[in-house]
């Protein structure tokens, strides 16, 4: 029964974000996501936060010793095949995450640099930003900010699709690997969102519009969803098209749904998959 037990394994993805008390970002949309999927998900809790679909009441960092540990617990004994990283409240805590990435060679990381709720609060410190950038960028196999937070790293607005791929390519320029700047923040009946890849290979993605006032977690769903894809086996390109069919799913069936008074969730559970093995070599 032993040797049986252990003829498989599940796709396994550390989510290292901030909880939202409201279940529809961070941790929780997280986690939604991973089962949704078909993945094992974990934690690593940066922060807690006091939110509903109305807005962010306050931020509770986690020490700094204490997210290093459910990393390190977490890694020792399960394991890891891809990480989803969302919220880092501070520089001391994405300098905590970076030592752990080497610490255990992690593979596969999605940096999804959350800055700004989709309430407008700021969710990073000044100096945090700056070290992310520095700490982060080149750790991470893609790097996943939307219009608003791509300008808050370029220091201006982006307004077009031109000015999407100069902006990525000076985010590439800063470090990362590969950028996915998501362009549902311009106007117009349709989404464009760019994958450039360091190599200089650009992949624009367009799609209708979904009209839906329950947009929250949209971020932080698409990059664990792409973590999801990296730990099945996909490439970085196969990854984001699979993770944005997935949340064009969820924003659809969710849509006529009402939850709270502001900006809803997603309907993670628009597709369940079962939970995929891998068979262990």
């Amino acid at each position: 029964m032993d040797g049986v037990s252990r003829a498989f394994q599940y796709p396994r993805v550390l989510s290292i974000a901030g909880s939202d008390s409201g279940g529809g970002a961070g941790i929780q949309a997280d986690l939604k996501t991973l089962a949704a999927l078909g993945c094992y998900g974990m934690t690593a809790i940066t922060a807690l936060t006091a939110q509903n679909t109305l807005g962010v009441r306050a931020i509770h960092s986690v020490p700094p010793e204490m997210l290093r540990d459910q990393i390190d617990a977490v890694v020792e004994d399960i394991g890891v095949d891809a990480v989803k990283i969302g919220m880092l409240h501070c520089a001391e805590i994405v300098r905590t995450v970076a030592a752990a990435i080497d610490r255990h060679a992690l593979q596969r990381v999605v940096l999804d640099p959350v800055m700004i709720s989709t309430s407008g609060a700021r969710l990073i410190d000044h100096q945090a930003q700056a070290v992310l950038v520095h700490e982060l960028f080149a750790r991470a196999i893609v790097v996943t900010p939307n219009l608003d937070e791509a300008a808050m790293l370029v220091g201006r607005r982006i307004e077009d699709e031109a000015a999407m791929e100069i902006a990525a390519c000076e985010l590439i320029q800063l470090g990362a690997a590969a950028v996915l700047l998501k362009g549902g923040h311009l106007a117009g009946g349709t989404v464009s969102d760019l994958l450039l890849m360091r190599d200089g290979a650009v992949h624009w993605m367009r799609a209708p519009r979904i009209a839906t006032p329950n947009t929250h977690g949209t971020g932080c769903t698409l990059s664990s969803a792409i973590a999801a894809y990296l730990a099945f086996g996909a490439t970085l390109p196969q990854a984001v098209a699979s993770a944005r069919s997935y949340v064009r799913g969820a924003l659809e069936a969710g849509a006529a749904v009402r939850t709270g008074a502001g900006s809803g969730p997603l309907n993670h559970g628009h597709a369940p998959q079962a939970m995929r093995l891998k068979a262990l070599n």
